[in-house]
């Protein structure tokens, strides 16, 4: 039997971009109505998780596998000991929803003299069409001998200004761009602490507020028009060529900074309260349990010492892990 003939689809290119714009304005507009509408009961958690010590440390101890991939022990030393809070809001709800904020509120502690470290993330349209968040990189004050960045955080925060006083967030004929370059070729010198996030600045390369506002005019100009759709062959292989001159990879100190990002904003903060509780569930393991754990963690080749994080948590630096109760969750190895 021979095969009836396919139809040809008439539906063109044109008609599914337009379909993909209306979904995410939907959903960027859920997300508008989501933070406003729950803005008061955030509000009322707040204050009420301020008179949990420690509430944050313990949710980061169960934070999702996207979060937890990058604290590593030292960093769970400083959100045992010092962490006060963590707040995340969307300071452009009205005219960019998706653009986050996150800020940590800490303690004094021994590694960093900042109070506060807030890192914020706008949603920003390059001129050729791209879209994400970008971020200024935020320094952390580190005190002598305790940078955990490995001075990646430093110099990120060093290049982004000589590039913002050159007035090109791609310039490269400098020397802040030779060390930052020279400094991440180290192979431990990428993500060696969760600190090294607030040296972020884009997973492509930094849109400034000025281009992303032109850029959106002409992009809602050329949508009424209903010019948007799939580029022929010549603008494809601008696109290309616009990709690679826009790749700035090797400066960027922490390439998962966007996704790090939504994970808090989209994950942690939402679900701080499901976090907190299977944490405190963990103290009704058994001491049978518990112990075959750390002989297990003992005894892996190469995975170094373990940071006991809910001694840190309950006062306690270092020692006996059965101190902190027959419950204690898993430490937190090292990382390599």
């Amino acid at each position: 039997m021979s095969a009836e003939p396919q139809e040809i689809s008439q539906v063109t290119y044109e008609q599914l971009a337009a379909l993909e714009d209306e979904f995410e304005e939907i959903d960027t507009q859920i997300i508008k109505h989501q933070y406003t509408l729950s803005a008061p009961s955030y509000a009322k958690r707040s204050a009420l998780l301020a008179t949990i010590p420690n509430f944050w440390a313990l949710v980061l101890e169960t934070c999702p596998p996207e979060i937890d991939q990058f604290i590593q022990p030292q960093d769970s030393q400083i959100f045992a000991e010092s962490l006060k809070s963590i707040e995340v809001s969307r300071p452009e709800i009205e005219t960019s929803p998706r653009s986050v904020s996150v800020r940590f509120e800490f303690a004094p502690n021994d590694f960093f003299s900042n109070g506060v470290l807030e890192k914020r993330f706008s949603w920003r349209r390059a001129s050729d069409g791209w879209t994400g968040l970008v971020s200024e990189p935020v320094q952390v004050e580190w005190k002598k001998g305790k940078d955990l960045s490995e001075g990646l955080n430093g110099l990120a925060v060093q290049l982004f200004e000589a590039r913002k006083k050159a007035g090109d967030f791609l310039k490269k004929d400098l020397k802040e761009y030779e060390a930052l370059a020279k400094k991440l070729e180290s192979a431990n010198a990428v993500n060696t602490s969760f600190f090294t996030w607030f040296g972020f600045v884009s997973g492509r390369r930094y849109v400034s507020a000025e281009e992303s506002e032109k850029a959106e005019k002409e992009y809602r100009e050329k949508k009424a028009k209903g010019e948007t759709g799939k580029p022929d062959e010549t603008e494809e292989e601008e696109d290309e060529e616009d990709d690679d001159k826009d790749d700035d990879s090797m400066v960027e100190v922490h390439e998962e900074g966007e996704q790090l990002a939504i994970a808090i904003a989209e994950d942690l903060w939402p679900g701080a309260i499901k976090y907190f509780t299977q944490a405190q569930g963990m103290e009704e393991m058994s001491d049978i349990d518990f112990e075959e754990m750390e002989e297990d963690e003992e005894s892996d080749d190469g995975e170094g010492e373990a940071i006991d994080i809910r001694a840190l948590v309950g006062g306690k630096k270092g020692g006996d892990r059965k101190s902190s109760g027959s419950g204690a969750p898993a430490a937190k190895k090292q990382k390599h």
